[in-house]
């Protein structure tokens, strides 16, 4: 029963149906976020957080006590030597960027070993654009194992072509395509293949999306450096914007000259009030993701009794907050999204339309009504239109809040006639 949103009752009972059959994979995320919020409770103490940590600082922000702290908790928490957490990543494709840019000189050649990375990726590595001051612009070339026909990892074509690679570059999550997520167990198995060809390579890892959804994190299986976005996973859907890269000393210290400049890197940069938000969201975010990742296993099995086809199947064991619904037309998808739209917090009076959105060749249709423009751990939904015609659909701070918006977009659809088999 809903009392405050109408509902077709065909839907509530498919509902609940999906419900009963999540009950062991909303037990395994309950699990796994239990875990990762002992770790980060640990690491907080073990730094000695304190609230002197929460001032801000202005100008040059010289002897940021805090924001020190944060690459510290960020480090312990990655098991890594070293973090760079900041509110002026603009963007997750930003910290990547910064990344790749303070690792790379001209003459080195990196190799993505998951495909073509996401769509904003291309023009910062120079598939798109000329002359924009790209990767491929600075003289730095690239290459890419391409998936297997049936979408998985080509660990043969790693053998081939790691071995000389500055950097060998392995994007986490789906992005818009409809392979398999790669699991951490994968991403090891992906990182001792390219060190038995090439044992200096850096490891680079997109961690976006990914972060607390298992136990552990790339950086503990091998990965040299690993990089989010704030507005994803690691904010907790309370840090207002910014970044990570965690990693090894010696390259966090080249990504900090590129974020800042050479000679000062991490000892410079004014929080500007900043700190609490980071600190709070990175400490809520175990919690936050296990949310999140209980209403996209919600979605992908409402979704499969409909008759739709998800990826992953709602049952599979979960290594970020993506999923793929293959709604096989344009129609569909602008409804879906305005059906999440229509049950979010904010904006939700607002109807989506597909849009030119910049770094993208396609129109992309976008849900978001988000108390951070743009954050993806809140429930959100996108695509670009264009076959096969699936919208990806990501986060939700609180379960039942995002299971309302995910049942809104099924009766949106229905209202409109798409639900065939209703």
């Amino acid at each position: 029963m809903m009392d405050h949103f109408t509902i077709d009752d065909r839907l509530l009972a498919l509902a609940k149906q999906a419900e009963i059959d999540c009950k062991e994979p909303f037990a395994r995320m309950d699990e796994i976020a239990a875990y990762n919020e002992e770790k980060v409770l640990a690491a907080f103490m073990e730094c000695r957080v304190s609230d002197s940590h929460f001032k801000s600082t202005t100008g040059y922000g010289y002897g940021d006590s805090g924001r020190d702290k944060l690459d510290e908790v960020y480090a312990k928490v990655f098991r890594t030597e070293d973090a760079l957490v900041r509110h002026n990543f603009v963007s997750g494709t930003h910290a990547l960027a910064v990344a790749l840019f303070g690792v790379l000189r001209t003459g080195d050649r990196m190799v993505s070993l998951t495909g073509q990375p996401y769509d904003t990726m291309e023009e910062v590595i120079g598939l798109r654009g000329e002359g924009n001051g790209s990767l491929k612009d600075y003289g730095i070339s690239y290459d890419q194992v391409d998936l297997t026909p049936e979408g998985t990892v080509d660990f043969d074509g790693i053998r081939e072509k790691c071995p000389g690679c500055k950097v060998a570059y392995i994007q986490r999550s789906r992005g818009y395509s409809l392979r398999e997520s790669l699991c951490i167990d994968e991403i090891e198995r992906i990182i001792q293949t390219v060190r038995s060809v090439n044992p200096e390579a850096i490891v680079v890892v997109d961690n976006c999306y990914g972060e607390f959804v298992e136990k552990k994190e790339p950086t503990e299986v091998g990965a040299d450096l690993m990089v989010g976005s704030l507005i994803k996973n690691a904010g907790g859907g309370i840090a207002a914007t910014g970044g990570y890269i965690a990693g090894k000393a010696k390259y966090v210290e080249l990504c900090s000259y590129r974020l800042t400049v050479v000679g000062v890197g991490k000892d410079e940069g004014c929080t500007l009030d900043q700190n609490r938000g980071m600190f709070m969201g990175f400490f809520f975010a175990p919690s936050v993701v296990c949310n999140a990742v209980k209403t996209n296993i919600f979605a992908l099995r409402l979704f499969e009794l409909l008759g739709f086809t998800s990826y992953p199947s709602y049952d599979a064991k979960r290594t970020d907050l993506i999923a793929a619904l293959v709604l096989g037309s344009g129609d569909r998808m602008l409804a879906f999204c305005q059906g999440i739209q229509q049950g979010s917090p904010v904006d939700s009076f607002v109807k989506p339309e597909a849009w030119a959105m910049p770094g993208y060749d396609d129109p992309v249709v976008m849900a978001a009504g988000a108390f951070t423009m743009g954050s993806s751990i809140e429930l959100s939904a996108d695509g670009p239109m264009r076959e096969p015609y699936a919208v990806w659909l990501q986060g939700g701070l609180t379960y039942h809040t995002g299971r309302v918006g995910i049942l809104l977009a099924a009766q949106k659809m229905l209202e409109q006639g798409l639900l065939p088999n209703l």
